[in-house]
């Protein structure tokens, strides 16, 4: 048992699906899980156990902002042995050709700032995905006829910016999405030597300012799901 995370050795499988939403956590267990267990309910941020075609699974909520997944990572991967972390999450598009609903694999992370800043101090450190998930997450996704997008994304620190002169230079430079925890989960992947994967359904859109429903992003993610337990374990 940890300060954030209530579960009891052995209840978190090596590897951990992270939803920023813990509802969301709920729904992908109960759906995709069999014999899913709730091994964490501190501060409401649920975390669930089971076995995906009969291999160890755990989805677990990470919260909002590169702080909390810091948190939880942290102490899944210290703890807990976790080997395998994907985020799987909301991100809003900066491309004209990324779309609603469309598949997001964030090979690289920009930042402002991370928690890790303090570490890296002078260096711009440039953390980036586990290729080996990249790779088997690419084919799940197009294997199902996703629409699924390989780059670089942007890790925000804050939600509700207001930096437009920030977001047109990362749109010029590429940058297919913003979210905000990719960053700093591939800074603790790579200092603590395991695999980790941001994993991404667009949300809403920057330049067109369509945007899905909070219910929908909730429970309709289900392709992602779907990709990042194939990737891993498929």
């Amino acid at each position: 048992m940890t300060i954030h995370i209530g579960a009891e050795p052995g209840q978190i499988a090596e590897t951990v699906l992270m939803p920023g939403d813990p509802l969301r956590a709920k729904w992908a267990a109960g759906r995709f899980l069999d014999d899913a267990v709730c091994v964490n309910q501190v501060r409401g941020m649920l975390g669930f156990t089971g076995t995906w075609r009969g291999e160890r699974v755990t989805i677990q909520g990470s919260g909002m902002g590169m702080a909390s997944m810091s948190i939880y990572a942290n102490e899944l991967i210290r703890d807990y042995g976790a080997r395998a972390l994907i985020r799987v999450g909301s991100a809003g598009a900066m491309q004209p050709d990324v779309h609603i609903r469309d598949i997001i694999l964030a090979q690289t992370a920009t930042s402002l700032s991370t928690p890790s800043s303090g570490i890296f101090r002078e260096i711009n450190f440039a953390p980036c995905a586990d290729f080996g998930l990249l790779r088997a997450a690419h084919a799940a996704a197009t294997g199902q006829g996703a629409r699924v997008h390989v780059g670089g994304i942007y890790s925000s620190d804050v939600f509700y910016d207001e930096r437009p002169d920030l977001n047109e230079i990362m749109t010029r430079h590429g940058i297919l999405a913003v979210e905000m925890e990719a960053a700093e989960l591939y800074n603790l992947a790579a200092r603590h030597k395991v695999r980790a994967l941001a994993l991404l359904t667009v949300s809403d859109h920057l330049l067109t300012h369509e945007a899905l429903s909070s219910q929908d992003r909730e429970q309709s993610f289900g392709e992602m799901i779907e990709i990042a337990l194939t990737a891993a374990l498929g």
